[in-house]
């Protein structure tokens, strides 16, 4: 061959067979390179991605649908229903394309409902319509077809369309009768048993019980978040889901115990189109009925509770204590907790109201005006439970209820013994010079004392001096700590650990030395209780620890759990929850203390101890006097400890101690201070008849 070529150039043969061969080489490692990606990529999605992308495609083929389960009953203690569901037939639509298909408009451009699916959403609105009146309730709303056809919600403004429409609620059993009859006649359409929450007509507790609402509106409530996030997991139990339009329990124990009361959800499993249509039913998982609670709670006893106070704030405006009427007395709280075993027989937030105006289709402005100071438990929060004339709610300062412990600290710290005396001159002195002091209520002087009688007079001076002051002697800027730290062991300034949504750990405002003026102030107000507000739960427990010689044991709501058969999920017992020890003369120091006298008490068949209160709080640019009364029953073994408070009722002996006082009977008559219900004892005179006889 001829190479023609520039002069002097010569051809290289190799190297353009080696430079052919590279290419050739770089195309088939590409090309094997490029194979081998996608090798490894389909074996990672055959093998490691397959189950989630086979569950993602099933999930746009189906949708589970939830089924409302039989919410679980309410009971208390003897076993009344206090919250209790019936069944209810309501009247769903599933939407299929027979009613929901479209076509485009070719003038318009616009995809509208075909001709078709608007007669068959016509013919079944005007059959619905005439069932209905035909059928149906007399004296319950009637539904128009322009309801009917807003219910059907065809746009998806308020549901996807899969989700089944409500059309109507408490079919009769003739609309029922007529639908099953003829099933065929209403495409998609289905009887489903459903259920209507009601309270006890006699308001026991109200506030305690709780109430519901829908689902959808329950975005600030933590138990609900949590139930949201849960349902959005891959995976997650059908059964579980929640609908937007179910009733969940909000406060109280409805909302304590959403999960066992409510049960289980069912669901259907539909077919789903692109378009978000459901097609047909693939599969259906019927409910399981919620569990029953059983509350600690006595019905008698609570209504006694609650209608001891409302008749003593009727009685405290228009009978003159200490000179004076207590118009401005408009709210009252009481609880009742067994020493022993921790069990709350009554919890009274007075006044309350009636929780089934929640189940009205919509809470009317004037219906909510009237219980927006009522509609929360004010013996656990101060948040919009009650208000007194000037304002004051239901977190107060314990006045002289709290000397027994002030005592106790100042026997513990060392401070005096149980043999040393007082000489009260019916005031004390503190700060810098003695500047400020600190009378006994009236001024009274009450001369020699020893620590039990302190306690029985109710000597603020003793308290200031020997309690207040002393202990700021000794730790100085540490003393707020120390008292803090006895505070909480006797369930003062932390939870009860009742569990009740929403529960106060008061206000430990003796923190607030600055508020106060000093660290000495702040310890001088509070040994005579005039610093620290807590709730009537709290002033309970305190009382029950106080009984149990410092064994603050938790308050029990709950004694069971029953299933739908009857039989007992879970039982609740006693609980400790702290143990702080005293010396034993400590003890009986106090106990011999708490003897204040009591009028109202006279004729009370018990030996008991008891400490009245009356608490200062400025409201209005007036200081206010607060009722507060505890007592345990009897001394000696108690069985019951109570704890009352009337803000601005005045004196504590003369507005809270009449509550407990009938509270102390109601729960003799039931249960028996002694042991022995008082109600299954024959009458008096039976017996005198019987002995002459």
């Amino acid at each position: 061959m001829r190479w023609f070529g520039k002069p002097g150039s010569r051809p290289d043969g190799g190297s353009a067979r080696n430079y052919l061969s590279l290419r050739i080489n770089l195309f088939f490692f590409g090309t094997f390179f490029i194979f081998c990606i996608i090798i490894i990529r389909l074996a990672g999605l055959q093998f490691v991605e397959s189950p989630e992308l086979t569950e993602v495609e099933a999930s746009r083929e189906t949708k589970d649908v939830p089924l409302a389960a039989i919410r679980g009953i309410i009971h208390a203690a003897g076993g009344e229903n206090i919250a209790y569901s019936t069944s209810i037939q309501s009247l769903y639509l599933t939407l299929t394309k027979e009613y929901t298909a479209k076509a485009k408009n070719k003038d318009t451009g616009v995809y509208d409902f075909t001709a078709e699916a608007k007669a068959s959403t016509n013919s079944l609105v005007a059959r619905l319509t005439s069932v209905f009146n035909e059928y149906g309730d007399p004296s319950a709303k009637k539904l128009s077809q322009e309801d009917i056809l807003a219910l059907l919600d065809l746009d998806y403004k308020k549901s996807l369309g899969y989700v089944p429409r409500k059309i109507k609620t408490g079919l009769t059993v003739k609309e029922v009768a007529h639908l099953m009859e003829n099933k065929e006649r209403y495409p998609g359409l289905a009887v489903v048993e459903e259920s209507v929450r009601h309270y006890d007509k006699d308001t026991v507790a109200v506030q305690t019980v709780g109430y519901m609402k829908l689902f959808r509106s329950t975005e600030d409530y933590d138990i609900y978040k949590n139930i949201r996030n849960a349902m959005k997991q891959t995976g997650a139990d059908p059964g579980l889901a929640y609908r937007e339009d179910e009733f969940v329990g909000i406060y109280g124990l409805e909302q304590q115990y959403q999960r066992e009361l409510r049960g289980k959800n069912g669901y259907q499993t539909l077919s789903v189109n692109p378009q978000n249509m459901a097609e047909e039913v693939i599969a259906s998982v019927p409910p399981v009925k919620g569990n029953d609670i059983w509350m600690t709670i006595n019905k008698s006893v609570q209504m006694k509770t609650e209608q001891a106070i409302m008749d003593q704030i009727s009685w405290l405006h228009t009978n003159p204590v200490q000179g004076k009427y207590h118009p401005d007395a408009l709210t009252g709280y009481a609880v009742a907790m067994e020493v022993d075993t921790g069990n709350v027989v009554a919890m009274a937030s007075m006044p309350d109201y009636d929780t089934n105006v929640w189940n009205a289709e919509k809470l009317l402005p004037e219906v909510y005006e009237k219980i927006k100071n009522n509609n929360q438990n004010g013996t656990i929060n101060q948040n919009t439970s009650g208000v007194s004339g000037n304002g004051l709610k239901s977190l107060i300062f314990l006045g002289s209820t709290i000397k027994p412990l002030s005592v106790l600290i100042g026997l513990n710290e060392g401070l005096f013994t149980t043999t040393d005396t007082y000489i009260d001159k019916g005031i004390a002195y503190f700060g810098k010079d003695d500047s400020s002091s600190v009378s006994n209520s009236s001024g009274h002087v009450l001369g020699p004392l020893d620590p039990a009688k302190a306690i029985q007079e109710s000597s603020n001076a003793f308290m200031v001096d020997w309690v207040g002051n002393a202990l700021y002697k000794k730790y100085q800027g540490e003393g707020i700590a120390v008292w803090d730290k006895y505070m909480k062991a006797f369930g003062l300034g932390v939870s009860t650990q009742s569990g009740l949504p929403g529960e106060s750990a008061g206000v430990a405002d003796y923190i607030n030395t600055k508020q106060a003026g000093s660290v000495q102030a702040a310890l001088v107000f509070a040994s005579f209780g005039q610093k620290g507000k807590y709730t009537a739960l709290q002033l309970a427990q305190y009382t029950a620890t106080l009984a149990n010689e410092g064994e603050r044991i938790k308050p029990q709501l709950v004694s069971r759990i029953t299933d739908a058969e009857g039989h007992t999920v879970k039982e609740f017992g006693r609980e400790v929850l702290d143990k702080i020890t005293f010396d034993p003369s400590y003890w009986k120091e106090i106990k011999q203390g708490m003897n204040t006298s009591v009028k109202v008490f006279d004729g009370f068949p018990y030996d008991f101890a008891r400490k009245t209160g009356t608490s200062e709080m400025d409201a209005y640019g007036a200081v206010r006097d607060n009722g507060v009364f505890i007592a345990y029953a009897p001394r000696e073994h108690p069985k019951l400890a109570v704890a009352v408070i009337i803000p601005e009722g005045g004196f504590g002996s003369n507005s809270a101690a009449p509550v407990a006082r009938k509270i102390f009977e109601a729960y003799d008559l039931e249960y028996g201070l002694d042991g022995v219900p008082k109600k299954n004892l024959p009458p008096v005179t039976q017996v005198q008849e019987s002995t002459v006889n």
